[in-house]
């Protein structure tokens, strides 16, 4: 049985604070609750569950660490504003926790975010073996006003905005995805609010067989932002979503990759 052509990255759906990293946040509990609200891309592990795909899905809140950041501090420009790869402030700039040590930093980074990133290389190089090719979709959401420490404060926001990498998002897969979710009625920018996407780093800025598109969905199309519960009208959205991404994935097989989708 071949593996699956596409990888959806999950990076910020979980809400899990593992009970040895609770103690070094310096929010009560209701402070934390509501750190989570803002910060989570709630549910985006249900709205992106597609057919034949294979989900890596991080399995802890990004405030203990987060996935999509470089390592290294030097590399990373979110790092300016306290939220590298170890969060030290809050989407409000006030303190999250004090900066780790290097020796726990190392910890966190050998217990959560190498495991990881392993998942996430062999599932593109498995998807490489089997097909020649693999499509990396991110996913994201993004609350429907900007939050402090966002880099983008323009407050109207596209309800799809779609990030891409200038080498690893083909201009055919990008122009598909725009007509996508145009077609659909969705408001669509690119690489606003937010920009970029993630491949992992064998594969980054060498290998065109990995393509790869950020999917940011605006929170207040299937969620209530100020409680964090699902709309009534969830299952519903979800549903259109996720037709319209594997519509999107069919159609990138044969008009980026040239191929009939049926042969590999």
């Amino acid at each position: 049985m071949q593996p699956p052509i596409t990888v959806v990255h999950i990076p910020h759906a979980s809400q899990l604070v593992p009970a040895d990293c609770r103690p070094a946040i310096l929010l009560d509990d209701a402070s934390l609750a509501e750190e989570l609200r803002l910060m989570t891309d709630a549910y985006t592990d249900e709205l992106f569950t597609l057919d034949g795909s294979a989900p890596i899905r991080f399995p802890i809140s990004r405030l203990v660490v987060d996935a999509e950041r470089f390592t290294d501090d030097a590399h990373e420009p979110m790092a300016e504003r306290g939220m590298g790869v170890l969060y030290t402030t809050r989407a409000n700039g006030q303190p999250l926790r004090e900066p780790p040590p290097p020796a726990e930093r190392a910890r966190l980074l050998e217990a959560w975010y190498n495991p990881h990133h392993e998942r996430l290389t062999r599932a593109v190089d498995q998807a490489v073996a089997g097909h020649g090719r693999c499509i990396v979709l991110d996913a994201h959401s993004f609350p429907s006003r900007p939050l402090p420490y966002e880099l983008h404060q323009n407050p109207d926001r596209p309800q799809i905005c779609l990030g891409t990498d200038p080498f690893h998002t083909p201009p055919a897969l990008l122009e598909l995805a725009v007509a996508a979710f145009t077609r659909a009625g969705f408001s669509v920018r690119v690489n606003e609010p937010f920009s970029g996407v993630l491949v992992p780093a064998k594969h980054y800025q060498h290998d065109p067989r990995v393509v790869a598109l950020m999917v940011e969905v605006r929170r207040d199309l299937y969620m209530h932002e100020d409680t964090g519960a699902r709309r009534e009208d969830f299952a519903t959205f979800a549903a259109r979503l996720q037709s319209l991404l594997n519509d999107l994935i069919l159609q990138t097989r044969i008009t980026v990759f040239g191929a009939d989708p049926g042969l590999d």
